[in-house]
């Protein structure tokens, strides 16, 4: 942290960076309390159709099938909040892959009561891993500084304080500078802003160094060059509604994600870039209504369809979680996600 992010010893402002780090990931944080987890106040895809799993499950053999099958293959769900993602691809793997799979949460929460016991529960990926590490929505939590332009011209850093209030601080220099300069160039317009996405690239390449062979993919609320948003992004979300992005550890904090950023941080080829509609189509999640025949022939079984295919939309729906960005890093199992 650089001492221009943060503010005096005891006027309680500091860059934006430290406070959500302390407000989703100290003590009392966010991330840490008990109860429902995430579930209670967000939905992301995980939550919104088994079918997401089953997809995951999917890819999880692609990658399986083009390391040749290894004797133990590893699943790394990155930010597991209570373990929804890692037990539904669990249960949607053909009992031949599901013999050979080694499941890992990692989350900073504590292990939920009745976990599958295959599970292992850890703080951080394990290392040589050989298989699928899958982060969804785990980047936008990675805490970021925010960067406002002055009415010189001048990105400064955005401090805040426990109940929200902000000033400007020093102005915005170093590597954040440069990752600015690369990345998200602010015109000298009072009052534009952009958050810092370097630690986000290292979180994501060392996630990926985790990886021996196999592949790695972030799924993410995301944008790039030459469509990132005036005014940042950063907000939170508090018992399923959007509000003020306050650091006081009641709410999720979150920001989307310079995803392009993030995929040119490992200098490794054959990163790709796609929306969700396209990785799941590819997948075989396309949300195609039934015929109406089977709504003679198998009633029950067209309804099944029927609800599938809506779960199956909202997945893939155009302004919403289809528009969800993937990065896929292939090491040593590329052409996972051609369909």
């Amino acid at each position: 942290m650089t001492a221009g992010t943060t503010g005096t010893a005891d006027d309680g402002f500091r860059g934006w960076r430290e406070a959500a780090r302390e407000a989703l990931y100290g003590p009392d944080g966010f991330y840490r309390r008990p109860g429902a987890g995430p579930a209670a106040h967000f939905r992301t895809s995980v939550h919104a159709s088994p079918l997401y799993a089953r997809a995951v499950a999917r890819l999880l053999c692609r990658v399986d099938e083009a390391l040749g099958r290894p004797r133990a293959l590893d699943f790394v769900d990155m930010a597991a909040g209570r373990g929804e993602l890692v037990t539904g691809v669990l249960g949607a793997l053909p009992a031949d892959v599901a013999d050979r799979v080694r499941p890992y949460a990692v989350e900073l929460a504590a292990c939920p009561d009745g976990l599958d016991g295959r599970i292992v529960w850890r703080d951080e990926p394990p290392e040589g891993v050989t298989g699928l590490l899958f982060a969804n929505e785990w980047l936008d939590n990675v805490p970021v500084d925010v960067a406002e332009v002055d009415a010189s011209g001048t990105p400064r850093y955005v401090l805040v304080r426990a109940d929200g209030a902000e000033r400007l601080g020093e102005p915005v220099a170093g590597p954040d500078a440069g990752w600015l300069d690369r990345w998200w160039p602010l015109p000298p317009e009072e009052g534009l802003r952009a958050e810092i996405g370097l630690p986000r690239d290292r979180a994501w390449t060392a996630a990926v160094e985790t990886l021996e062979r196999g592949a790695a993919v972030a799924v993410d609320y995301a944008h790039t060059a030459g469509a990132r948003p005036p005014f940042g992004t950063l907000t939170a979300f508090r018992e399923g509604r959007e509000t003020a992005p306050v650091p006081d550890g009641s709410r999720d904090l979150t920001a989307h994600v310079a995803l392009d950023a993030c995929a040119a941080a490992p200098a490794l080829s054959g990163a790709r870039l796609l929306t969700q509609r396209d990785a799941l189509r590819a997948l075989g999640v396309t949300g195609g209504r039934p015929p109406l025949s089977l709504a003679s022939s198998d009633p029950a079984g067209y309804v099944r369809a029927l609800a599938a295919a809506g779960e199956a939309a909202e997945l893939t729906a155009p302004g919403g979680l289809g528009d969800f960005g993937w990065l896929v890093q292939p090491v040593g199992a590329e052409g996972v996600l051609e369909s």
